[in-house]
């Protein structure tokens, strides 16, 4: 038997299937250890034949196969040859994707307790064994238990000597390591007939990929879970993808709730040993739905019977390390493969899902109203240049402060968002103009309070906070910009009776940091939540019938086509997040730009009229979907070889440009925005095209550019620009 085998070193050079010879036990799919370049390493086996064409002499012996159930599922190999072919990366990167980087590695195995049972057999025990006697009476009254505790209230020479006189034996059971989750509610809910509509319209449907347009609170959850039911009873499988990690325990306790052990979590904030077993559920069929963020869309099932993205509008869904895809894109293949549903959901969706949908791409679906008729928020703008004028330093306006107390005064719970953690964003000296910036990235430090210190939200530095300006000497230095703490500690001093928690990077540090905040807030343990925008949508808390937005139009002067997209969609989901229960909600919005017109759409909920000139403006612009934002990334320690391998793109590019200058709306080469990271230098080529003919000759390209001394890379409308 020989298997062909792709080895676990995603480089070009060895982007080739080798062959090995196999023992019979070797299935499809196994990952295996073979010789390859003087040592032993880890492939996959892609497939099996009974003969090779190479000399028997010239063909290595596999060293061991790990799996007896293939870790691979037969549509990896699918989707690797499309994941290789479209983003240009090695076959092996490909297949990284859908296995657990500590399984890959060896890191992590199965873990397994020892239980011990009775046998049946009555030993004769002498009247001094009095221990052996109680261990017997207990082992006979439970018919079997944990081996250790046992031993510890017996003694382990007492139970190993039953063992040996045959009254007990002991076993091992497989134990699994399960992530923290709250408790959901049991009941299934009675659909509304909007809700009825919508499942029975996707499942009819005749398009693969429909989009559910629902406002915040409209029941969207309650179809999903509806939808995956259904998929259930048919036998087959369902993944559930959620934008933040921060929504997986809420959304894995009301699968559980739901569906019980059939519903698995996957996501990086697990630890090893729950990723590990939690993958191996869903691989074994044990679980049937996979639920997680972006990285759940490679969970091992097969025969998926539907596929769910929610809030599908989020950045988040875009990968940033290589291979850099599109999570809807992924989601599309394998429905196709799977010959399933797509249901992308959102109360704001991305203006290109939504052209596909009214152009009638896309199945639609529009949910209105809120569940029995709960009215939206109502939003009340407070403009912050007139707190100014009034002599108000806070960050805080008259109108949110005021709300804050009614709401406190009800016992009801508030959540205030800032899209900035730590204190203060920069610290300037006020002599000079000196801005305290790391020393391995191109952008200004944070300022945080708690640990009085400096930190980079780049590459994670720290540094001692300045006593004086290290530019002129001077002393007089400024706070600009305000963070999460600085929220804290002004709401702390205007509510002392109040209880506030913070949810940012800096606050859910641990596996179960998300969980733990979330869960105290849900439990009423706390009348504030200040946080980031990992708090901005999914969330569901009855008690909370206020939201705080400050710095609302913070994102609508970032030098980006989609910031006024971006800023609409933050501001409905926050705004979303109040009055989903009982009491009206609110919603206070800080601004310094009042007159916006993405405000005024935001504040009437008008997603219609926000889209109708959003796509205006693309198209007399011709940002996409109208076109295709390229930008080829050069990455470098140095700035010469950054320069070179600029050079060898932007040229490259250029005869392209030049045989078909027609297809390129915008071409130049420039410094990134943010022109270092980590210590090394980035260098960007720009292309506007309008079409993709030209999109495999770039990867192509960055491929052929990239050296041991620069990183070359593509992105495609890339959700960050900076």
């Amino acid at each position: 038997m020989f298997a062909q085998v792709i080895v676990d070193i995603a480089h070009s050079q060895v982007d080739k299937v080798f062959e090995y010879s196999c023992p019979p036990e070797t299935k499809v799919g196994c990952r295996v250890k073979v010789p390859f370049g003087g040592r032993i390493i880890e492939g996959f086996v892609i497939g099996l034949s009974e003969t090779s064409a190479f000399a028997a002499e010239k063909i290595k012996p596999v060293t061991s196969v790990y799996d007896e159930l293939p870790a691979l599922v037969p549509e990896c190999f699918s989707l690797m040859e499309n994941i290789a072919e479209r983003y240009r990366v090695p076959k092996a990167a490909s297949l990284r994707l859908f296995l657990p980087s500590e399984m890959r590695l060896g890191k992590v195995n199965e873990t397994y307790i020892k239980r011990i049972k009775f046998t049946g057999v009555e030993p004769s025990l002498s009247k001094a064994a009095k221990k052996q006697t109680e261990a017997l009476a207990e082992l006979k009254e439970k018919g079997d238990c944990e081996y250790v505790p046992l031993t510890k209230k017996y003694g382990s020479g007492a139970v190993n000597a039953l063992v040996e006189k045959g009254a007990a034996e002991i076993y091992k059971v497989k134990r699994n390591r399960t992530p923290a989750y709250a408790e959901g509610d049991t009941s299934v809910k009675v659909l509304t007939p909007d809700q009825r509509g919508a499942v029975e319209y996707i499942e009819n449907s005749p398009f693969r990929v429909n989009l559910i347009h629902g406002v915040t609170g409209s029941g969207k959850t309650e179809i999903y879970l509806n939808i995956i039911a259904d998929k259930l009873r048919e036998g087959k499988s369902a993944i559930f993808l959620v934008p933040e990690i921060s929504l997986t325990p809420q959304m894995l306790a009301q699968l559980r709730a739901r569906f019980g052990g059939q519903a698995a979590i996957l996501h990086s904030g697990l630890s090893a040993g729950e990723r590990f077993d939690e993958w191996w559920r869903l691989r074994s069929g044990e679980a049937k739905i996979a639920i997680g963020a972006r990285s759940a869309i490679f969970a091992p099932l097969e025969n998926i019977g539907a596929i769910i993205i929610d809030e599908e509008h989020d950045s988040s869904y875009r990968s940033e390390t290589a291979p850099r895809y599109s999570t809807v894109d992924i989601a599309r293949l394998r429905a196709e493969y799977n010959g399933c549903k797509l249901i992308l959901g959102s109360a704001t969706p991305s203006v290109e899902s939504y052209i596909e949908a009214t152009e009638g791409r896309y199945g639609l679906v529009t949910l209105t109203e809120r569940i029995n008729g709960r009215p939206l928020p109502e939003i009340i703008i407070a403009d912050m240049r007139k707190e100014v004028k009034r002599g108000n330093p806070s960050n805080l306006s008259r109108a949110l402060r005021e709300e804050l107390d009614e709401t406190l005064s009800k016992g009801n719970q508030a959540i205030i968002f800032i899209n900035r953690r730590g204190y203060s964003q920069t610290v300037i000296c006020t002599d000079c103009g000196y801005v305290a910036k790391c020393e391995n990235c191109d952008v200004s430090l944070t300022y945080h309070s708690e640990e009085n210190c400096l930190k980079c939200h780049y590459c994670g530095a720290k540094y001692h906070m300045l006593s004086a300006c290290p530019q002129c000497k001077g002393t007089h230095l400024r706070y600009s910009g305000t963070g999460t703490q600085r929220v804290v500690e002004e709401l702390s001093r205007l509510f002392p009776s109040a209880r506030i928690i913070r949810m940012d990077n800096d606050t859910v540090s641990g596996k179960d940091g998300h969980y733990k905040i979330l869960k105290q807030f849900a439990e009423k343990k706390a009348d504030i939540l200040v946080g980031t925008q990992m708090i901005a949508k999914g969330h569901d808390f009855p008690a909370v019938t206020l939201v705080g937005i400050l710095d609302a139009d913070m994102s609508l002067h970032f030098s980006d086509y989609r910031s006024g997209e971006r800023t609409f969609q933050l501001i409905t989901q926050v705004a979303g997040r109040s009055g989903r229960a009982g009491d009206k909600g609110k919603v206070v919005l800080q601004t310094y730009s009042p007159e916006n017109y993405i405000l005024r759409f935001a504040v009437q909920y008008d997603y219609k009229s926000f889209f109708e000139n959003e796509v205006k403006m693309r198209k007399a612009a011709l940002y996409p979907p109208y076109s295709l934002i390229c930008r080829v990334m050069v990455v470098a320690e140095k700035d010469d070889k950054a320069l070179e391998a600029l050079k060898n793109v932007f040229f490259a590019i250029d005869e392209i440009r030049a045989e078909d200058s027609g297809d390129f709306i915008f071409f130049n080469k420039m410094h990134s925005p943010i022109k270092r990271i980590q210590n090394k230098v980035r260098y960007q080529v720009l292309a506007r095209l309008r079409s993709q003919k030209h999109l495999k000759q770039i990867y192509d390209i960055a491929v052929e550019c990239t050296t041991p001394d620069a990183l070359v890379y593509v992105e495609e409308n890339p959700a960050n620009l900076s």
